[in-house]
Formats: structure tokens, C-alpha cells, sequence
């Protein structure tokens, strides 16, 4: 890339030495290669190739094709000078059934990405598990299944073994709200359930994975550096007729309290338990005990304020469009997404820095022992096209402008932030949303897999190199 800004420009907004900045992917959606070097199936093929589920009836079959570009990507991350690469491996890459075989050939392409960054000078970031559970563990019952948990915790050994001489930073899950209840609750994403037990369900064995994954993965190696991501975000009221505080409090709760007390404090929130009742009978004594592992650090993916607005009063309007309940959170059945705002990305979600900030001096207070935060995901989805060999994304790097400097003040508010990925390298297949929705910062043209920088690839190269926003 030719275009860029100077490390030595004056710089707006600094970030403290030794600041780690990175990029992120997820297997699912960039390696493609779906068929090839004895990779098995995954929930994520299978919802993919049900009629109907995403957009326009596209797959992650081939995706970016990362598995066979391997070579042209690495070269691609270290001319944006990437300090440090957040990607996820495929379960069903490496362990075809879930568990027992090794298929090396796939378990070999991790090695040669490790290997790769390393020689670029680039920090390999890991997440064990990024939703796309292999397809024989489904037929098993899934997270469903406390066997599950089990076979997670030998994958999870397996890779500590393998790559955690050379990439030490290894997170065991990306989103475990994401998979247990659009997953299993809500059913816009694989497996592709209506059922509010299995949600809460899963949700727990995802917790329960972690910690002896933690444990497994320490028993492999004692200098490792695990952590977990989480989603949460704040749940505010927004637009008429208001959504019910009480509402807002639950959805808090099965958000983001449930994760940090369970992995924090060693308990789930008294409120939540008592309103899942018989849902969260899955949880057995000693179950927190061993979801309470010390952390390394914690992955935080932030993007929006979570808006809602009450269901209309009018029993006319009861089954009308736009007031349907919000199926994601189970015993919360009296609010729906609130209207789109003014200010929003092209996937419909608000823009709400201020909200960015105030989550994380939240959790920085709430939670008097949060490990070394890392901001794991942040980004937006813009579609600007590629003019003469030109994507001219201004808006993202307004977008990105704005958050980085809420995420600055955060700090200076006394939050312990160690790095920062931008979500995502690639233009990539974006779940049920398919090719539709584009976050990279490298625009990929899905029918000649050509990758062409952003204008905030290059603007980003700068933000890296001044460690802070230029001026």
C-alpha cells in the first residue's frame, strides 16, 4: 500500500507505549475451503445450505478463500503493519468429528498461519471457538450436551499443545451469548433453534467449557495467556412507548451480568437464576467453581447501545410488524428492538461512542477484579465501492475516529486497556446476512476473490504506526 499517514505527525488522540493493535477474523467466515484438506462439517455449513436461513442463499463454502491465500493475506497484514492478528480456528478443521481423530493436514494450515505471522513480526491471537461447532457434535445434542464440554476441554488441550509454544494468547470462546441465544433461542443463527431451555442451557455448558478448557490448556503449558470474549452492551429505553425498566434489567442480566459474575465472582446473578427458574437446571453444584478461573486477560466486542422501546399497548397492533417481542432473551417478552435511529451503520445499528466509553468504566467499577482488558472486536458495516482501484470508506473512518477516542477517555477514566482489533481485516461472509454486509478494512470483490485496501486500511496503517489518531 502506498498511501498512509506518518508515524511522525502530530498525533490528536496517544495511547500508552506497548499498545497492541490488531485486526480479526473468524474461520467460518474467510477460509472457505470447506470441502478440502479433510475438513469436517459444521453447524454453520449445514445452516448455510438450508433454504432460507441467509441472505440470498450464500455460504461460506468459499468465502474469502483465506485457506488457499494464505501467502497473499500474510503479505497483506504486514504492509498494514498489523501488530497482531485475532483469528479463530475451525473445531471441525482440525478434529473432523469433534474429537478423537487428528486430521493434520488441517491442524498443519494453523501451523503454517502461526509460523507466518511470527515471521512478519505479527502477535497470533487465537479463539478456540467462533460458533461453528463440527456437525458430529450436533448430532450429539451440541452445547446442549455436558459431553460436549468435555470434548472442548481435549480440543482445547490439543491446540495449547500444538501452537502455544509459539502463540501463547489464546481465548476459548468468541460471543457465548451470540451462540447460545441467536443460536438456540432466537434462531436466526446455527443451529438454528426456537427454544428457550437449550439457550439457557447452552449458555452454561459454554461457561462450564471455559473453565476446564483453562484448566486443560494450563496442564498442557504453564506460560499461556487465555482469556474468553464477551458481547455485552448497554440496554437502554428509546423511542414510544418506553420499554419497562424491569425488561431492561433482565436483558442486562442474560447480556452481560451473567458472564462477569459467573466468570468474576464464581455466580450467576440471584435476579436471573430466579427468572430462568426450571430453564437453568443444567447448572450443578461445583459447576461455578470451575467457570471462576483466574484470567490472563478478558476480550471485550463492542458495537452499539442495545435500544429497545416497549411493545404498543394497542391489542390491534399485537402481531403488526415491528412490534413482535425480542425472541433473544428468554422471559423478556415485552420490548422489541427500538426503532432505527438517525445515526447508523448500513447493518441498521446505532452509532453510540458515548455509550462505548460508559460500558467500560461500568465494568472497570462493577468488577473491581477485571483481568487486563483487550477490545477484541469494534468496526462497522459500510458497502462503498471500489472506483478505479479506489474504496473511499470516509464513513468507517469517522466511525473508527469516534470510538478510539471514547475508548482513549475510557482509559483515562481508569479502564486497564491493553489493545485494540478492528473488526473486521476482510470484507467477509457476514453470517445470516450473508455477502450483504461489509466491515473490512480490505473490500473483497466475492467473484474474483480480489482484495483492494480501503481508504481506512491505509488511514489505519497510520493510527498503528503514531500508535494514536493522527492529526
Amino acid at each position: 500500500m502506498s498511501q498512509g499517514h506518518s508515524s511522525e505527525r502530530t498525533t490528536t488522540v496517544r495511547f500508552p507505549e506497548g499498545f497492541l493493535w490488531g485486526a480479526a477474523t473468524a474461520a467460518y467466515q474467510i477460509e472457505g475451503g470447506a470441502e478440502d484438506g479433510g475438513r469436517g462439517r459444521s453447524v454453520w455449513d449445514d445452516f448455510s445450505h438450508t433454504e432460507g436461513k441467509v441472505a440470498h442463499g450464500h455460504t461460506g463454502d468459499i468465502a474469502c478463500d483465506h485457506y488457499h491465500r494464505l501467502d497473499e493475506d500474510l503479505a497483506l497484514m504486514a504492509d498494514l503493519g498489523l501488530q497482531s492478528y485475532r483469528f479463530s480456528i475451525s473445531w471441525s478443521r482440525v478434529l473432523p468429528g469433534g474429537f478423537g481423530e487428528v486430521n493434520r493436514e488441517g491442524l498443519d494450515f494453523y501451523h503454517r498461519l502461526v509460523d507466518g505471522l511470527l515471521a512478519r513480526g505479527i502477535v497470533p491471537n487465537i479463539t478456540l471457538f467462533h460458533w461453528d461447532l463440527p456437525s458430529a457434535l450436533e448430532e450429539h445434542g451440541g452445547f446442549r450436551s455436558r459431553d460436549t464440554v468435555h470434548w472442548f476441554a481435549d480440543y482445547a488441550a490439543l491446540i495449547a499443545r500444538e501452537l502455544g509454544d509459539r502463540a501463547p494468547m489464546i481465548a476459548t470462546f468468541n460471543e457465548p451469548w451470540c451462540y447460545a441465544y441467536l443460536g438456540h433461542a432466537d434462531g436466526h443463527h446455527a443451529p438454528g433453534l426456537r427454544d428457550d431451555k437449550a439457550a439457557v442451557t447452552v449458555a452454561h455448558h459454554q461457561l462450564l467449557a471455559h473453565g476446564l478448557a483453562v484448566d486443560a490448556m494450563r496442564a498442557e503449558r504453564n506460560d499461556l495467556s487465555l482469556g474468553i470474549v464477551i458481547n455485552p452492551s448497554l440496554a437502554r429505553s428509546e423511542g414510544e412507548p418506553p420499554a419497562p425498566a424491569d425488561a431492561l434489567r433482565r436483558i442486562d442480566g442474560i447480556q452481560n451480568r451473567w458472564w462477569f459474575d459467573a466468570l468474576l465472582t464464581g455466580q450467576y446473578p440471584a435476579d436471573v437464576m430466579e427468572g430462568f427458574g426450571a430453564l437453568a437446571d443444567a447448572v450443578l453444584p461445583g459447576d461455578l467453581e470451575q467457570i471462576a478461573r483466574p484470567l490472563d486477560w478478558i476480550g471485550l466486542n463492542c458495537y452499539f447501545d442495545s435500544l429497545f422501546s416497549g411493545l404498543d399497548p394497542d391489542p390491534a397492533q399485537a402481531g403488526a410488524p415491528g412490534n413482535q417481542p425480542v425472541l433473544s432473551f428468554p422471559t423478556v417478552r415485552s420490548v422489541r428492538p427500538a426503532p432505527v435511529r438517525a445515526e447508523h451503520t448500513d447493518m441498521g445499528w446505532p452509532i453510540t461512542p458515548d455509550g462505548f466509553r460508559e460500558l467500560l468504566v461500568r465494568l472497570h467499577h462493577d468488577y473491581p477484579d477485571l483481568p487486563p482488558v483487550y477490545v477484541t472486536e469494534n468496526g462497522c458495516a459500510y458497502d462503498d465501492p471500489v472506483v478505479d482501484g479506489v474504496c473511499d470508506d470516509q464513513r468507517r473512518i469517522a466511525f473508527l475516529t469516534r470510538y478510539l477516542t471514547a475508548l482513549r477517555a475510557a482509559m483515562d477514566d481508569g479502564v486497564d486497556v491493553r489493545g485494540y482489533y478492528q473488526w473486521s481485516l476482510f470484507d467477509n461472509f457476514e453470517w445470516a446476512f450473508g455477502y450483504d454486509q461489509r466491515f473490512g478494512l480490505v473490500h473483497v470483490d466475492f467473484d474474483t476473490l480480489t482484495r483492494t485496501p480501503k481508504a481506512s486500511a491505509h488511514w489505519y496503517r497510520g493510527v498503528v504506526a503514531a500508535n494514536g489518531l493522527p492529526g
